[in-house]
């Protein structure tokens, strides 16, 4: 497996000390079949009176921080190494009975696959719109359709940054024609469950190659969506980008909705005018790129 480098930095500035209250982490990478991380490093400052560590209901890595001291600045700078293998979607994967659409879900994929198929929401536009990638009697390849609507998406929506909190409806991102990655992800996750085809959203980290340099990379933080296929399990597709597989993309949470997937959240006590900035910058590494090569910071979703 290739390895990967990910440096996640937050930054909290205020006007004058403050207090902390608690704050909530989901920085470390998941450890799934296609990714293991070998090590993990989260630095806190100022430094928590307490930290605990813990797994929620979708085994995704929490940590809980505690604080007794007052700053100025709150800073989380969470290092990680782990081996990533990138994955492809090949129809020979797919079990015979699930490769046209639609197909009923086998027993053995169990609860952990039936929680994420309830619809997120029902809407005439959004029911029309999904079975736009059907055929006239309501069949697909169901390899292929997974790919159109990854595609579609992305070469029809307009990939916008927006710094506000939580996700647009998927009905207004349909209107709007635009979004951001959390945004499509969410409207791709709301046409597959519409479809009876379970979906959940993942958030983590994508790898930016540099257009003039192969071996230079930047990050960002990302969203995008894992569709459950019988055979292959869960397969990534990201539709901000119209790819299919977890190539460049390295899994940190997987939720049913985005609000369960929040790298980190928390709360303090001062005056509203305190609070003066908040800055993010991540970097995605390659092994064969070495830590000293310039790699770019990247800003949110």
């Amino acid at each position: 497996m290739p390895v990967l480098t990910v440096r996640h930095a937050t930054t909290y500035h205020y006007r004058q000390p403050v207090a902390f209250g608690e704050h909530r982490m989901m920085l470390r990478p998941r450890d799934d079949d296609d990714q293991k991380v070998l090590e993990s490093e989260l630095k806190i400052t100022p430094e928590p009176s307490r930290l605990s560590w813990t797994r929620d209901g979708f085994d995704n890595h929490v940590a809980i921080a505690r604080f007794a001291d007052r700053a100025s600045e709150l800073r989380f700078e969470s290092t990680m190494r782990l081996d990533h293998a990138p994955a492809e979607f090949r129809a020979a994967d797919i079990e015979d009975f699930a490769r046209t659409y639609p197909f009923a879900q086998a027993a053995e994929a169990g609860p952990h696959v039936a929680r994420f198929m309830a619809p997120r929401c029902r809407h005439p536009e959004l029911d029309r719109w999904s079975a736009g990638f059907l055929r006239e009697d309501g069949s697909a390849d169901t390899r292929g359709l997974l790919i159109e609507l990854t595609k579609t998406i992305r070469e029809t929506f307009k990939h916008v940054a927006r710094h506000e909190k939580g996700t647009q409806d998927p009905i207004r991102t349909l209107k709007l024609a635009s979004g951001s990655c959390r945004d499509l992800a969410v409207l791709m996750i709301a046409a597959l469950r519409l479809l009876g085809i379970a979906a959940r959203f993942v958030s983590g980290y994508l790898n930016l190659a540099d257009d003039d340099d192969e071996s230079v990379t930047g990050g960002n933080t990302h969203a995008w969506v894992q569709a459950y296929v019988p055979g292959p399990g869960w397969v990534d597709f990201d539709p901000s980008r119209g790819t299919i597989g977890n190539q460049n993309l390295v899994r940190v949470a997987v939720a049913r909705e985005p609000r369960e997937a929040i790298p980190l959240q928390g709360t303090w006590i001062g005056s509203a005018s305190d609070h003066l900035a908040m800055k993010v910058a991540v970097r995605v590494i390659p092994a064969d790129a070495g830590a000293d090569r310039g790699a770019r910071a990247g800003m949110g979703r």
